[in-house]
């Protein structure tokens, strides 16, 4: 271990430099706590979407990281702001119009519109804990109304009205003057309403930790800022959670970054170090705007897990946080396939380079091997071409290519037939669009077929294409189960024919006999479909019959 936190220590993977600066806040030794925590807050003002989980992930990663460096315990916290008051009703639930009639009540004190918890609060922090836990985190559930309710609060509460004008000081510079007038950092929750009060306080007594204001018909009242009767405004909320819990390390997205510094302060305020905090770049629907709770836009984590494994989600998560992600359905097939490439790296890899692999802040010390002996986005195409339906049918065409795999030892592979499947039919096949060869894909798809089984033509036509090279390199082994056997003919017929450049041959043949603009590589194809398969599907592309 100390031979690998030596190379941790110099690893240039983003979740090791987040971790080596959290490392620093106890270089001179443990905190008190006994631990270092990493939190991750969710806003349940809707169904909580695929962003919220991917904070989570990442900061999974960033602990898996801090264990590599470090002995010191860790623990993750999943803070949710469930006492939060709800401003609007989300467009993605039903009984929208009951919902209407609870505007500005805690979320918790909101009627479930789904009828399956005892309010929207809870529903959703159920599903958050859903995933979470399908993904197998180690984390603990706090809830803020518990949180509040229970006293857990009370210190940092009655701290903060020590306090209060400290604070004030820090919310009111970042405030139009419009709003500085009537803005409080404290929310009291109406005794006869249960609504959250966004009214200014009239007294903040330091001496029996109540405040006092009016309501909107003018009454006065006076609370006690303890046991849930009172909350925080969100910013302040979010220093004082850090200060109340003592976090170390939490990200959220860039539209908070400029928060920060009104986070820390409030932290520091009230008598403890702001955390290490990560922005992260936003997620972007297929029309390249914010994902958001409340629409409902782009892509739900049961969606993914509809079509792929949770592993290639982790995956794709893990890439470039800085950089925004376009999370919508045609993101899938390459996070499957990249993400298998990498489990098949990490075998030959070095401890430098096994730290830099996504798969190892995926899977920590204990990274499996793939079983994945042919390409999701190969499946893909095997069933556009064998029209497929039963995963059965797919296994044909691979026990021809690969005679030992099955699903049994298989397990990634059996899994991603289905998915492939699936996957196809509801978003390959509604725009697939064929169209007919050109003269000069004509004369090479022809070629094609007369090559394909036979040695001495296909030995022939790579001849040519050395000799047209100026290479006068050894003609390759025979072998019609080889995938670069095969793809060395497709490719010596596109240069013999002429195709500059070259892609463009290999775009024709996927235009022509799959009806798409992309495709996997050519020679794998063939071996996975069979000759005589693919012999007879360039047949019926060059006749037309592929057109509809």
């Amino acid at each position: 271990m100390s031979d690998l936190r030596d190379v941790a220590m110099n690893s240039k993977a983003w979740a090791f430099e987040e971790a080596r600066r959290v490392l620093e806040r106890y270089k001179d030794g443990p905190p008190e706590k006994g631990y270092v925590l990493f939190e991750t807050g969710y806003g349940p003002s809707g169904l909580p979407h695929i962003g919220t989980f991917g904070e989570v992930l990442r900061t999974t990663m960033v602990r898996r990281a801090f264990e590599v460096l470090s002995d010191i315990p860790t623990k993750l916290i999943s803070f949710s702001d469930d006492m939060d008051g709800m401003r609007k009703v989300p467009g993605n639930v039903p009984n929208q119009e009951a919902l209407a009639e609870h505007l500005q009540k805690p979320l918790t004190s909101v009627p479930d519109p789904f009828g399956t918890h005892d309010s929207f609060g809870e529903h959703n922090n159920a599903m958050l804990r859903r995933f979470l836990d399908t993904f197998g985190f180690e984390y603990e559930f706090i809830s803020a109304t518990e949180f509040y309710k229970t006293g857990k609060f009370d210190d940092t509460l009655k701290r903060a009205v020590e306090r209060y004008d400290d604070i004030m000081k820090v919310m009111l510079k970042s405030l139009r003057e419009e709003r500085q007038q009537t803005y409080s950092i404290f929310l009291p929750i109406h005794p006869e309403t249960g609504r959250v009060m966004y009214v200014p306080m009239k007294e903040v007594n330091a001496t029996d930790y109540t405040v006092t204001f009016d309501d909107e018909d003018g009454r006065e009242w006076t609370l006690p800022v303890t046991g849930g009767n009172v909350k925080l405004q969100w910013k302040p909320d979010f220093g004082a959670r850090w200060a109340a819990l003592g976090v170390d390390f939490e990200m959220y997205g860039k539209d908070h970054s400029t928060n920060t510094p009104i986070y820390s302060r409030i932290c520091e305020i009230l008598g403890q170090p702001a955390p290490v905090t990560y922005n992260y770049e936003l997620f972007l629907d297929e029309n390249g705007q914010k994902i958001s709770k409340s629409s409902g836009n782009g892509i739900s984590i049961d969606e993914w897990l509809s079509y792929a494994s949770t592993e290639s989600l982790s995956y794709f998560m893990f890439g470039k946080p800085k950089t925004a992600k376009r999370l919508y359905f045609d993101v899938i097939p390459k996070a499957v396939d990249e993400y298998h490439q990498q489990l098949r790296a990490y075998a030959g890899q070095d401890d430098a380079q096994r730290l830099a692999n996504p798969v190892f802040h995926i899977h920590g010390h204990n990274v499996p091997a793939s079983t994945m002996v042919v390409p999701f986005a190969m499946l893909l195409n095997l069933v556009s071409v064998s029209a497929a339906e039963e995963k059965e049918k797919l296994w044909g065409f691979i026990n021809r290519y690969a005679p030992d795999a099955s699903p049994e030892k298989n397990p990634d592979l059996d899994q991603a037939a289905g998915f492939a499947i699936r996957y196809y039919n509801d978003f390959v096949k509604p725009t697939r669009t064929f169209r007919a060869p050109t003269d000069q894909e004509r004369g090479a798809m022809e070629e094609l077929i007369a090559c394909l089984g036979d040695a001495d033509k296909a030995l022939d036509v790579i001849a040519r294409k050395n000799a047209q090279e100026g290479k006068d390199a050894p003609l390759p082994e025979v072998n019609w189960q080889d995938d670069e056997f095969l793809q060395s003919i497709v490719f010596a017929i596109g240069k013999t024919h002429g195709f500059d450049p070259l892609r463009a041959w290999f775009s024709g043949l996927y235009e022509v006999l799959m009806g798409a603009s992309q495709g996997p590589r050519f020679g794998g194809f063939i071996a996975l479909y069979g000759i005589d398969e693919t012999k007879a599907l360039i047949r019926d592309g060059l006749v037309g019959k592929l057109l509809g």
